[in-house]
This record gives structure tokens, sequence and C-alpha cells, in this order.
């Protein structure tokens, strides 16, 4: 394929409200990286979401399919917004970044939330408590409450029910906590698996699973918290974390939880992994009140693009330098309207110029210069 030659086919999906905006500051550093280290990347863009059920009647559109099959991995902006809230549930925008992951057997979401001494201010906690707090969430994507079935709403005995199932089969859990200890193996050996196994059968299922898996990593450090206990703790005692490992709906909201430690969701990154394919995408969403406004903060974008360089094309020394030119620049000063500040905002686009141009500093330097 295209990687044996050093060339990687980008799905770019940009999406609805502020998505378009964000991605673009994302594809300007990735192209800024290739003046570097040589031509690598191969842009293909395409439709999702609102945008795409505005052009084609449908949230996933067959030709975005197509090129998502093709890619190495997705670059997504956002989905979303108040003008489709009306439609049916199944032609929601958001059904189109849930029938992505389903088709592309993306099975883990990894969310990393890093508090950078520089912003630890804009924290929702005080200094002393969240400094030095760097943490993975490691969700599984594809099984859970979210995709369970039965699911509606039905009436019954002149009421009306609502139900949603949650199912997890024994090997999804598996491959999500092989991945969770793999990755803590690469940062500091622990995984704290979250689960609520005094409740729920699942849960019970899930620590018996991570429990049998961790005895395959002696030297990566296990404990079981549940999920009422781990938010209180998230916010009590931040740092203690280093991999956390837990379902779709409990990485869901623990995730969100974490975004407010760092003083910003938009600052957060995220990527979805399956077997064969990855998609990329911010955590925040398309903040329809103001797209097309130039204010919207470029970093979570152009972060998950340093996470793409990373795990799907092994471009270690790219990533690392993007993200050190994202911590340089936020040090320096630089501030979008979402981060409270005394300086005057950059817009988008410039936050994108600071950082792309800090790239470029980095990459030429020996530090980062590609072997």
């Amino acid at each position: 394929m295209n990687e044996m030659q050093g060339l990687f086919k980008i799905a770019v999906l940009p999406g609805d409200g502020i998505g378009p905006e964000v991605t673009a500051e994302a594809v300007k550093v990735l192209k800024l990286v290739e003046e570097i280290t040589g031509p690598r990347f191969r842009f293909h863009s395409g439709l999702i979401g609102g945008t795409a059920l505005d052009a084609t009647a449908v949230p996933l559109p067959a030709e975005t399919i197509s090129i998502c099959n093709n890619a190495t991995a997705i670059l997504l902006g956002a989905v979303g917004g108040p003008q489709w809230d009306s439609k049916r549930r199944e032609i929601r925008p958001e059904q189109g970044l849930l029938q992505l992951r389903q088709r592309m057997g993306l099975y883990v979401n990894l969310r990393p939330a890093k508090v950078l001494d520089s912003l630890i201010g804009l924290s929702a906690l005080k200094p002393e408590r969240v400094r030095g707090t760097d943490l993975l969430i490691v969700r599984e994507l594809m099984g859970g409450i979210y995709f369970g079935n039965p699911r509606g709403i039905f009436a019954k005995n002149g009421g009306r029910v609502g139900i949603n199932t949650e199912i997890y089969r024994e090997h999804e859990v598996e491959r999500v906590a092989h991945r969770a200890f793999q990755l803590a193996r690469l940062r500091r050996r622990k995984v704290t698996s979250v689960d609520k196994a005094n409740v729920l059968e699942t849960s019970r299922l899930w620590r018996d699973v991570v429990t049998r898996i961790g005895r395959s990593y002696a030297d990566v450090e296990l404990e079981h918290l549940y999920i009422d206990n781990c938010a209180m703790k998230l916010i009590d005692e931040p740092a203690r974390f280093d991999v956390i490992l837990t379902s779709n709906m409990f990485g869901d909201i623990l995730s969100d939880e974490a975004a407010s430690l760092t003083g910003s969701i938009g600052l957060l990154p995220s990527a979805s992994l399956g077997e064969r394919t990855a998609l990329y995408e911010p955590v925040h969403g398309s903040a329809p009140d103001i797209a097309g406004r130039n204010r919207a903060n470029p970093v979570a974008s152009i972060a998950s693009a340093a996470l793409m360089l990373r795990y799907s094309c092994r471009m270690e020394n790219a990533a690392a330098a993007i993200e050190a030119a994202i911590e340089k620049v936020l040090k320096r000063g630089a501030r979008t309207p979402d981060m409270q500040g005394k300086k005057r905002a950059v817009t988008t686009s410039r936050m994108g110029d600071l950082i792309a141009a800090e790239t470029q500093k980095l990459l030429k330097s020996s530090k980062f210069r590609a072997a």
C-alpha cells in the first residue's frame, strides 16, 4: 500500500459548525510537516453530518465511505447543529459519526488530558490540586448501551417506555483491555479500570475479563474503581491517574469531566483506533454559535493530527514536534477566546499559523529532526 513509499492517504471530513475552520488549521500544520520531511500525505475530502444531510439526504454518503475505506487515517472536524435537531434519530448528523465508527471497526477511543503549567490558571480546580495531571482515557467505542438492542420508545399500558440495552461481549472487553495495558507500558505503567460491578452484570464481566488480561502484563499495576468513585477522585486527585480504561458510556462522561481539568475542551484531541484504520477528531462539538467567525480554538484539531502522525503514520518525531509547538505557543501567551486571559485573543487562523511556524522551527532542530 501507499505506506510502503512513505505516502499516506488522509480522508478529511470537516463536518459542521466550526469543523471546517479547525480542520483547515490541522491540515495547514500537516502540510508544513511535509515541507520539512518531504511528500507524505494525499488529502481526500468528504461530507459527513449535517452538511452531508443537506447535500445528499444522508449523514454518511456512499462517496465518503469509499474515501474512508481507502484511507490510512481519517481527520474529522465536528458534526451536528440545531438546524438538524428535528430530524429523525436515524438520519441525525451524529448518526454519520456512529455509522462511520461501526463501518471502520473503530473499537477503542483514546482521549489524553494533560494540564500544562502555562494554562494551570484556567483549570476548574486549584493549581495545587491539578498540577501534574497527565492521563489517558481508553474508552471502548463499539459496544455498550449506545449500540445494544432492543432500544427505542414504546407505548405500553397506556404510557410510553424508553428502552436502551447495555451489552458487552467478552472479546470486546479483551481487545480494548489489551490496548490499555500496551499503552500504559509506554507511559507510567498503571491502569485504572472503571466499572459499576456492584450493580451491573456487564460490569462484572468487564472486571473479570480485565483482571484476567492484566495477568499478562505483570509490569503494569491494575486497580479497579467504581464509576462514581472514579468521578470523585478525578476531581480530588487527578494527578494519581495514568491510563483509565472504561466502557463506552462511562468513557464518554469521564472524558468530558477530564476536559474541565485542562481549562478548555478546545485543547483536547482524540483518536479512535481499529485494526486497519483510525479516526482523529477534537473532543469538542460543532459550536454553531461561533461558526464562521474565526474564533474557534484549533488546538484540539491540530493535536489530533499529531496523534494521527503517531499512531497511523508512525511519525513520532513530527508528532512530538507538533505537541511541543503547541505547548511553546501557549506558554508564550497565545489564547483563543475560549481561554480567558488578559491579552487580546488571537483568531483561529492566527493560532494555526503560530503553531505551524513553531513546528517548522522544531522539526529543523537536532532534537526533532527525522532519522
